[in-house]
Parts: C-alpha cells; structure tokens; sequence
C-alpha cells in the first residue's frame, strides 16, 4: 500500500539516552563509554572524569515556554526523542506523516579510537530507529571530516546501511583530537569543524568526496555547526542563536565561489535548521559583488552564485514568514518547513496551526513542495 504524504518535517531530532553507547559500541570499548548516575537532584552523565547533569535543552518538546526545564533526569525527556512508538503517536497528535531524524554525533573523547567508533554506533542506533517504520522515519547519519579516505569509506558504509542522506561538519575538521578538544569538545566540532584551518571544502583534495557523494546519490546536510550557541550562558544564548542561523552563509559561499558546485552540478547540500528568509539576500548580494571582484581575485565562475543556490543549496526553516515572501527571488526557492521537534524551537505540538498561519495565502502547490514534496525527493523518503 503506497503512503500518501502531505506533512513532512525536513528537521526532526532524536535524544538518544546517554547509556545506548553500551549497547552500540563494540565490547571493548564499551568500559570507557558514558555511564548514568541518578543523584539527588538530578540525573548525571559520567565520562572521562567528567560527571554533568544531564542537559534537557535538546528535550522541551511539549513545555511551555515558562515551564523549559535545563537539567534534569531521564524521566524528564520525552520519550519519543528515544523510543520509536513514541515518536510516531506524537507524529500522529502533530499531523506529521514522515519526519528526518538528526541528533546524536560522537562523543566527546580524546581519545581516537572510541572518537570514531562512537560514529559508527551512533549511526547504527539510527538505522535501528528508523528501521521500526522506514515510511515514516527517514535518518541523517553523521559523518567526521578530518581525512578524506575515511570519509569515503564510511560514508560508503552509510550508503550501504540505507541512508540516504550524511551530515557533515560545517568546516573540515582538524586531524587532531586535542585541538578539538580545546575548540569546545569533539561533539561540538562534529557539527562546527575548523573555519581557520588551512584546508577548506573548496579545496581540490575533497572533491573525490564530493564525487563518491554524487555517485551514490547521496544528500548531504550541515546543521548549525558554522557558530555553535553558549547554551548554558542565558546572557548571551538570545543574541547567539540568532547567529547560528546567518553564520551557515559562510560553508555556502565557500562552496559556490571556490567552485564546488561547479564542478559537482548534481551535488545537493541543504542548510539545516538555518533558516531561509536570508537566502535570497546572500544571493543577490553574492551576485553583486561577484560581477565587481571576480576579476582582481580571479575567481572562475561561469554562472553567477545565485545561480548555484538555486542549483544544488536547500535549506530548512521552522518560523520563517520572510523565507516564504521571498521564494520565488534567486537563491530563494529549495526551501523545506521543519517542525524542530522536540529541541526548545518546537513547533510541536501546534504545527498544523503554525502551518496554517505561515502559508496563509499561498497556492496549494507551492505550500506542498515547501512542507511536503521537496524533502520527499530531497531525503528518499518513501
């Protein structure tokens, strides 16, 4: 029976509990994974010599603004950021028919081994998520970025595992763990990578990644990683989420001026939970200065940038009223809704409402691509 499809939300999110490592990764590293300890006032995650409390900011799915709870206990998490059955009947109250599942990433360790690995288990306890209904739950694995070769070669195996789509850092990757140890922690740069390392995505030695990617019809994804938040600073968290949002121009541009996108076409790279409403600004500004200062740097575009936004950049939105006025501008129109569940943003569970008053006025068609056809195509989904 073919499922008809109407909703699908292009960034969902999965929680899955600190203790999965010990199911996930192989056994003999499974003794140096995270472990729970349940005190008093909440529950703590113990790794490396490390014990925090466990952090709910990923889990306020279901709260009300006043009611965002910080740390907390396992209980606290809703349980469909972890548990399949779960994650369908708050689909089902949401009026969501597919989701694309991201989260995870590997753990924050120095040491390299258990650094790569902790990718690979991660993964692996996706696809077992997924797997529960892959008509409905679509996921994204991660992938390190720091060595070429083995990019490809688990990204093969991503390939080969199911997934239709990778996300990746939003930099390369530094090679050495202790430097991203002291950027903000290996998990961090999973999603950041280095923005001032001496190799960048438009350098020639990643196209035979951006080649496997495209032979094996592979989308690839970042998420927030070009500036990460100070979540746990209530002074500055306001002022730098909204940053998380316009720092993603930054890994686009190098890939449409260092000629990624030129010399890959079929190449498709989304900008997720970024927002849109300023894809057609960095467009026509791109454009602009381009057609000023391609000579003097010598730059080898044959088509202006807008061109490749509209080409191969996609990008998620979860309230973005701006990024639907302006779809139809260059650069502006691969855009794709997402309800954010069930991160702090969520539009769950209200998302049909907030469907409702995002696209009042907008032609049946165009609403369906943006919230439904595009991340179908995009994702595999179905």
């Amino acid at each position: 029976m073919m499922t008809e499809y109407k909703v699908i939300c292009a960034d969902s999110h999965v929680n899955p509990p600190p203790d999965f490592w010990q199911d996930y990764l192989p056994p003999a590293l499974r003794e140096m994974a995270p472990k729970i300890e349940h005190g008093d006032d909440a529950d703590y995650v113990v790794f490396e010599g490390r014990r925090k409390k466990l952090n709910l900011i990923g889990a306020q799915a279901g709260r009300d603004g006043k009611d965002f709870k910080m740390e907390g206990r396992l209980s606290d998490m809703r349980g469909g950021g972890w548990l399949p059955d779960e994650r369908l009947k708050d689909m089902d109250t949401d009026g969501l028919d597919a989701a694309v599942m991201f989260g995870g990433g590997p753990l924050a360790t120095s040491n390299d081994d258990l650094y790569i690995e902790s990718f690979d288990a991660y993964n692996r306890w996706l696809a077992d998520f997924c797997d529960y209904d892959t008509k409905r739950l679509a996921g994204v694995a991660y992938l390190p970025m720091r060595d070429v070769d083995e990019s490809i070669a688990m990204l093969k195996r991503m390939a080969a595992r199911g997934f239709r789509a990778v996300n990746i850092p939003a930099f390369p990757q530094s090679k050495s763990l202790k430097s991203m140890e002291t950027a903000g922690g290996a998990q961090v740069v999973a999603l950041t990578g280095n923005p001032h390392g001496e190799l960048q995505y438009d350098d020639s030695s990643f196209d035979r990644f951006w080649a496997a990617v495209v032979d094996l019809d592979i989308t690839i994804t970042i998420h927030l990683g070009a500036r990460m938040a100070r979540w746990n600073e209530p002074r500055f968290f306001l002022s730098d989420l909204l940053m998380t949002k316009f720092s993603m121009a930054e890994p686009i541009a190098i890939l449409i001026f260092g000629g990624v996108f030129q010399r890959f076409p079929k190449l498709r790279f989304v900008s997720i939970e970024s927002g849109v409403g300023w894809f057609a600004f960095a467009a026509h500004y791109m454009d602009m200065t381009w057609k000023k200062q391609r000579f003097w740097t010598k730059n080898g575009l044959t088509e202006p940038p807008s061109f490749y936004m509209d080409q191969n950049v996609y990008g998620s939105f979860i309230h973005d009223k701006p990024g639907i006025f302006t779809r139809h501008l260059p650069g502006a129109k691969n855009i794709m809704w997402s309800s954010d569940y069930p991160h702090s943003e969520t539009t769950f569970p209200h998302s049909r409402e907030s469907i409702a008053d995002l696209f009042e006025g907008v032609p049946e068609d165009e609403k369906y691509e943006i919230v439904c056809g595009r991340a179908k195509r995009l994702f595999g989904i179905g």
